[in-house]
């Protein structure tokens, strides 16, 4: 056998000594880029092969300095930014900083403001579900559901500009009430959307729930025992999914939600599929609140009796001089909130949001700190996908329902 041959035959097998120095792991980044991680969130992938032996989330690419933004603000003006916190639930975010400073304010909220805020919360918590349900679905390949829950996504953000003048960062909850009265013809318009919107639901349903593809992706993918989740503090579906019998709602009630009737939805398969289920149910139950609302909804004013601290309408402001006095006042100077501090939870579409506000008696707040759902839950990514292969990753990220602004913040 010539050299030549002996040149073109197979490389000689490696020894075992060398076989087991040979590197098998490798990184990869997945993300800030990735449409599949919602944001601009990184992970830092430890790989062997396809199966995930290590995660490590990287977050802070969407700082925006909102907690340090608000000791620039008067209380008045802070609720702006509120909206900015979580771009999904925008009005949650409202409500949560101003049922804070009402505590701060002993201020008392009248029944009518109570009830729109919860109607217009649940609306909220049905926007959430829809764009969660949407992109989770078109991650794991089910186009069409895309589309229908932009479909009625579309209708509630119309309802919103019709109450605000704006379809998203609406400010429409304010302290001691609302920025404005509900406006002419609000009742038609959510109850035309509430009575049709079960039955989309049931459409979703049937694409998905029973959807041979959906269940082999999501069913036993990205458990997590429930003891690791609640040290890591996640909250909302996730752990309702989990078995956790835990909302706000219904455990701490706040705006008059102790006069609803409603059920906490949970499941106990601890996976994708489950928070499906969880988040599905929601959104029916929240229809339910929804026509409650509608039917029950007080008479009376739509915001407290606090010159000093709300504006005052601008019809009076062109006739009664004290009017236009508070107003200016309000606008240029803000209002003073006695000194203090407190905290203020409710549940948001993502799990539990909380502000803590501390007052030095200005009409600043000396310091605001939120307690962000998706901050939490975030802190289980590692543990969640730690064994599963990257097509796993991707349906345990979506099940999660994280938005990276309310992590960040």
């Amino acid at each position: 056998m010539n050299d030549e041959t002996t040149n073109a035959g197979p490389a000689p097998a490696p020894s075992p000594g060398e076989a087991s120095t040979r590197p098998r792991q490798m990184t990869l980044n997945m993300g800030p880029q990735h449409p599949s991680t919602h944001g601009v969130l990184r992970l830092e992938l430890q790989l062997d092969g396809e199966t995930i032996v290590g995660c490590r989330p990287d977050i802070g690419y969407l700082h925006t300095g909102i907690e340090k933004q608000c000791e620039a603000l008067t209380y008045h003006q802070a609720v702006t930014l509120t909206d900015r916190v979580d771009y999904l639930a925008p009005l949650s975010n409202n409500l949560c900083y101003c049922l804070a400073v009402e505590k701060l304010l002993g201020l008392e909220i009248p029944p009518r403001a109570q009830w729109m805020r919860v109607l217009l919360v649940e609306l909220t918590r049905l926007n959430s579900h829809l764009v969660w349900l949407g992109t989770h679905a078109i991650d794991i390949g089910a186009m069409s559901v895309f589309l229908y829950c932009f479909r009625e996504r579309e209708e509630i953000l119309r309802i919103f500009e019709m109450f605000s003048g704006q379809r998203m960062m609406t400010s429409y909850i304010r302290v001691g009430g609302l920025a404005l009265d509900a406006p002419r013809g609000w009742r038609q318009r959510v109850k035309r959307f509430i009575d049709v919107f079960p039955s989309r639901v049931d459409e979703y349903e049937s694409l998905l729930t029973n959807n041979p593809i959906w269940i082999a992706r999501t069913k036993g993918v990205g458990s997590l025992p429930v003891e690791d989740m609640l040290d890591l503090g996640v909250t909302g579906p996730m752990l309702r999914a989990a078995g956790v019998k835990w909302d706000i709602r219904k455990s701490e009630p706040y705006s008059s939600y102790d006069q609803f009737d409603f059920e906490v939805p949970t499941r106990t398969g601890n996976d994708v599929y489950s928070r499906y289920l969880v988040r599905v149910e929601e959104m029916r139950q929240s229809a339910r609140i929804i026509q409650q609302a509608l039917e029950g909804m007080p008479e009376g004013p739509y915001r407290a009796d606090a010159p000093h601290v709300v504006l005052p309408d601008r019809e009076k402001m062109k006739t009664q001089m004290e009017s236009l006095i508070y107003h200016f006042k309000i606008v240029t100077e803000g209002f003073r909130v006695p000194e203090g501090e407190v905290y203020q939870a409710i549940e948001s579409p993502r799990g539990e949001v909380g502000y803590y506000i501390v007052s030095d008696g200005t009409a600043k707040p000396y310091r605001a700190h939120i307690r962000g759902p998706s901050f939490g839950n975030l802190q289980a990514v590692p543990k969640m996908v730690e064994g599963t292969l990257i097509a796993d990753v991707i349906a345990s990220l979506g099940s999660m329902d994280f938005v990276l602004g309310d992590t960040d913040r």
